[in-house]
């Protein structure tokens, strides 16, 4: 019996030792999976932190450009109040009664300079020929658009009678 005992101990241990073997086979491919996953973890850790820094600096360029465009917003819209100021201190309308012709000129002037600043603002030299639209008229401001009435008074209390 002693030696049943014996021969039931050695296949116990044997047991014990195939198993520990395979254990350890199994742990070793473990850790290189684990070896393997830690690398692409790392490497991606790295991207991120890459995209960060990048975001980063696309997040203070913007706002940049943003407090750029806001200064630009405010000059843009302190023209256009003082636009609205002039034309409200003008009376356009007795100006052209007076003297369309003239008026007429002087606004094709402010409308080519305004048409030329654009330009420049916009990339251009400002130097581009303007529409034929803009041209200014021949005669401007020599005499009144009106020739076929005999007053040019702007009174309107006055009817004509033929």
């Amino acid at each position: 019996m002693f030696s049943g005992l014996k021969i039931a101990v050695v296949f116990i241990v044997l047991a014990v030792a195939g198993g520990g073997f395979f254990y350890v086979k199994q742990l070793q491919s473990n850790l290189k999976i684990m070896q393997l996953n830690n690398a692409k973890l790392e490497q991606a850790v790295e991207t991120s932190e890459k995209s960060l820094e990048l975001l980063k600096e696309d997040n203070i360029r913007l706002n940049n450009l943003s407090d750029q465009l806001t200064k630009d917003l405010q000059k843009a819209e302190a023209y256009g109040d003082s636009l609205r100021n002039r034309l409200r201190e003008l009376d356009l309308v007795q100006d052209a009664i007076r003297d369309s012709k003239d008026l007429e000129g002087r606004m094709n002037g402010a409308t080519a300079k305004l048409w030329r600043e654009l330009e420049a603002a916009t990339g251009g030299d400002g130097d581009t020929p303007l529409p034929n639209w803009l041209h200014s008229v021949p005669g401007a401001g020599d005499k009144s658009s009106n020739t076929d009435r005999e007053d040019n008074s702007t009174d309107s209390s006055s009817t004509e009678t033929n």
